[in-house]
């Protein structure tokens, strides 16, 4: 199969992790094709392919050759999330979605998954991994990035210093992180608040007592932690740009497709940088 098509996986179990978040666990006869060769990236990413339901497909399913023979409206819709995790040996990968209501594409499918249903997958990608050379490392994000700081967290090697600030809901909506890291954690409640609304995030950081050495930073989540945490790290405490990996996952006050829309006008260098 070539790697630019995507490949059909199967939904082989699912768990809810807290009352927003729900794991996904694919695999099936593709997985070995569609993983390829590890890479050491800790933000793996793949693009979730949804289909638009009435219409036939081909399989193995080409977008391109989809976009050439059917109409507009059977286009499918691809949505980019992070790898929670794979085993290799059991030959399962794992996806954490955000589910909040029935409004875009894939928070309303995951709420609703069940084994045996079908789902194409094209990747994957990344971009960051955790630096063992640095003398600490920071992470910050909400809910849809809080899968690659897990993953970046579990990455860490034995007493590595590190400390996450990361915003979810309430104390119900906090997960369990596995790390050897020596790890400072600290969970941002909202409360009653919309997501994206508060400044919690960039207030937290701002008060914390920052470390001396060398940085490596990882933020990611709702867009406005390019305006308020991304010129805060670089500017401020000087952390070079290198040693930062800012991404916007979503933004608030716009649909998913007005925020790719918007994040399509924004340029790499602020999105998300050189992987190291």
């Amino acid at each position: 199969m070539s790697k630019t098509l995507p490949a059909r996986m199967t939904v082989l179990r699912t768990e809810i992790l807290t009352p927003s978040m729900r794991r996904i666990v694919f695999g099936g006869p593709m997985f070995d094709e569609f993983l390829g060769p590890e890479n050491a990236f800790t933000d793996k990413y793949v693009k979730l392919v949804f289909l638009t339901d009435g219409f036939t497909y081909p399989e193995p399913l080409d977008l391109a050759a989809v976009r050439e023979t059917m109409p507009p409206e059977a286009w499918p819709v691809l949505r980019t999330y992070t790898v929670r995790w794979v085993d290799a040996e059991a030959r399962e990968l794992a996806i954490d979605f955000v589910v909040h209501g029935s409004e875009g594409f894939a928070g309303p499918w995951a709420e609703r998954a069940e084994p045996g249903d079908v789902m194409h997958l094209r990747g994957p990608s990344g971009a960051f991994a955790p630096d063992p050379s640095a003398d600490w490392h920071l992470f910050v994000g909400d809910e849809a990035g809080l899968p690659a700081i897990s993953s970046a967290l579990e990455a860490l090697p034995a007493g590595a210093p590190a400390v996450a600030f990361v915003e979810v809901d309430g104390p119900e909506h906090e997960i369990a992180i596995t790390t050897d890291a020596d790890l400072e954690m600290h969970w941002l409640h909202r409360g009653d608040a919309n997501p994206g609304s508060t400044t919690l995030l960039d207030d937290a950081v701002r008060a914390w007592s920052w470390r001396e050495g060398r940085c490596r930073a990882f933020v990611h989540g709702e867009s406005a932690l390019l305006k308020s945490v991304r010129p805060y790290v670089l500017t401020e405490r000087g952390v070079a740009r290198a040693d930062v990996s800012v991404s916007a996952y979503w933004r608030r006050g716009t649909t998913e497709d007005g925020f790719r829309e918007w994040k399509s006008r924004q340029t790499d260098a602020v999105l998300r940088p050189v992987a190291s």
